[in-house]
């Protein structure tokens, strides 16, 4: 889409699609004591910037957004259920040595620590991993919930979360990637990660749509 400055019959085309749309685009003429063919490059003008659509049949009518409102709601939109990816978890009871090897199996740099049923308990980092391998020759023998962020201080979303709600998360707790959970009576079962990286990519295909 284009940001641009409107010239005066082509705001006057907007005012009148603005108050009567849709309405074609003989009848924008006439009002405007034109032939058809005059407005057709306002009207495709209009139309490529945003300001109108047009439907076969029916006519022109108000868009009601600027490019860059279009861009906002396009963002706003994206949801964390639309764009995570599978969650990389582990037992609680499992020893240091072996949630190492795990991430770095998955290529991970989170892993979320689950309870024997299957819910939250904790999170992983590698910071975590590291700090705690640091001198330290019996990793193979410390469970991963002594060493772990538990709640309440993991930081999590929903499916249903926007992207921008995630990032924001992302930010300031100065993290890599967040857990996606279901809420249940129970317990927060695990359905997902959102990532830096997904959020990323999200952001680029919507540059793409809209030829940034």
């Amino acid at each position: 889409m284009i940001h641009m400055e409107l010239n005066k019959r082509q705001t006057e085309i907007l005012e009148i699609v603005k108050l009567d749309g849709p309405i074609t685009g003989e009848q924008i003429a006439e009002r405007l004591n034109l032939a058809r063919a005059t407005i057709r490059p306002d009207l495709a003008i209009l139309t490529m910037a945003g300001y109108l659509d047009a439907r076969p049949r029916v006519g022109y009518f108000y868009s009601g957004k600027k490019p860059a409102q279009s861009i906002a709601d396009g963002m706003i939109g994206m949801k964390v259920g639309d764009f995570q990816s599978i969650p990389v978890v582990v037992h609680e009871n499992v020893t240091v040595y072996d949630a190492i090897c795990q991430m770095f199996l998955d290529d991970v740099g989170t892993l979320f620590v689950v309870d024997q049923n299957s819910f939250l308990t904790g999170v992983l980092s590698r910071k975590d991993l590291l700090r705690t391998s640091l001198g330290n020759s019996e990793l193979d023998k410390i469970p991963v919930h002594v060493i772990m962020t538990r709640m309440p201080n993991i930081t999590y979303c929903k499916k249903q979360d926007s992207l921008i709600q995630a990032a924001k998360k992302m930010i300031d707790q100065q993290i890599d990637s967040l857990p996606v959970i279901y809420v249940r009576a129970e317990g927060l079962e695990v359905v997902g990660r959102i990532t830096k990286t997904n959020i990323t990519r999200a952001f680029l295909s919507l540059a793409e749509e809209h030829e940034l």
